[in-house]
């Protein structure tokens, strides 16, 4: 794995070998948003994917590519990264270890249950995951597939940036902006190489939750910024710390800049999603689509790519964004 690296190239590399293996998930528009903001939005609805996420790309991915005498993977994650190494694991006819925090969402608790993955729950204000799973590792001769800062998982993740490109220009569309979720950072860093390569001139924005945007304040300090981790938000899936070492140094290179919404503001557009695109977003899924809607950046007169990342979403969750507004 050491002699690859995160590229264009190694990413059609990645849709090749998940070919057939993951959804290709549709390019949505709505009529009412484009007008009301005078734009031209397109929305890749990941939480359509295999296990409601994206991260199933970048699992699947790594584990497709390990040696046939490792019959055990381990990995940390509060929900999405675990359902899909389960399911990758279980694919593949592998022992899936998953180390997640004891107040995930109980809908990815639930889901990487059903794939057949042990499951070993830490406390997230007391407890060191990566030394968990670590160690788990070392005892059990398992492959460790981290959640971001992974080359195969960045290329794997990569591939839903590729299908927006086929998507895009097939209706003869180069984006001006794209939004993407960030939480270590991974997606946005497979994403971004592929656009880079097709769209050189697109601004390309990382969207992160208040007071959970490590990136944005990175990106800024140009150089790794590290989260307080004493506040908290309904984003589960975007809670890193601090951004991956692979995925900072491309990212530093193919960003704008880095933006970041409340998380009254991710409810609204888990409003919006559901209103006028048909679909569920879990929060951390619609951070990309809360930026559009909340004037956090200009989209007017603009081809605008939104990545809404994932769907998994408990029912008390989802509730709560029918009490706020939405535009």
């Amino acid at each position: 794995m050491t002699d690859r690296k995160v590229s264009f190239n190694e990413i059609m590399n990645s849709s090749n070998r998940l070919k057939d293996k993951v959804v290709k998930t549709p390019l949505l528009q709505s009529s009412y948003l484009n007008q009301k903001f005078k734009t031209n939005l397109f929305l890749k609805a990941e939480n359509l994917q295999t296990i409601g996420a994206f991260k199933y790309r970048g699992a699947l991915n790594a584990v497709l590519q390990l040696p046939d005498n490792i019959k055990k993977v381990v990995a940390w994650s509060s929900g999405n990264h675990a359902q899909a190494v389960a399911a990758a694991a279980k694919i593949t006819g592998r022992e899936a270890t998953i180390v997640m925090p004891i107040d995930s969402p109980k809908a990815k608790l639930e889901g990487t249950a059903f794939w057949g993955a042990s499951i070993i729950k830490y406390d997230r204000k007391k407890e060191d995951r990566e030394q968990i799973g670590r160690e788990i590792a070392n005892k059990t001769n398992a492959a460790i597939i981290p959640p971001f800062d992974h080359i195969d998982v960045i290329n794997g993740q990569g591939t839903t940036g590729l299908e927006c490109i086929e998507q895009l220009e097939i209706k003869n569309v180069k984006p001006d902006i794209v939004l993407c979720c960030c939480g270590g950072g991974g997606l946005i860093a497979g994403i971004s190489t592929a656009i880079k390569e097709k769209f050189k001139n697109s601004k390309i924005y990382s969207v992160e939750p208040d007071n959970f945007d490590d990136t944005k304040k990175s990106l800024e300090a140009n150089k790794i910024v590290t989260n307080s981790m004493r506040d908290q938000s309904i984003c589960d899936a975007l809670l890193a710390e601090k951004p991956g070492n692979i995925t900072f140094e491309i990212n530093q290179k193919n960003l704008t800049a880095g933006l970041s919404v409340s998380d009254k503001e991710s409810l609204m557009a888990m409003h919006a999603a559901f209103k006028y695109f048909k679909i569920i977003l879990e929060p951390g899924g619609a951070v990309a689509l809360a930026a559009a809607i909340t004037s956090k950046i200009d989209v007017r007169e603009k081809n605008v790519l939104v990545i809404a990342s994932g769907g998994n979403v408990d029912k008390d969750v989802f509730e709560q964004c029918f009490k706020i507004d939405t535009i």
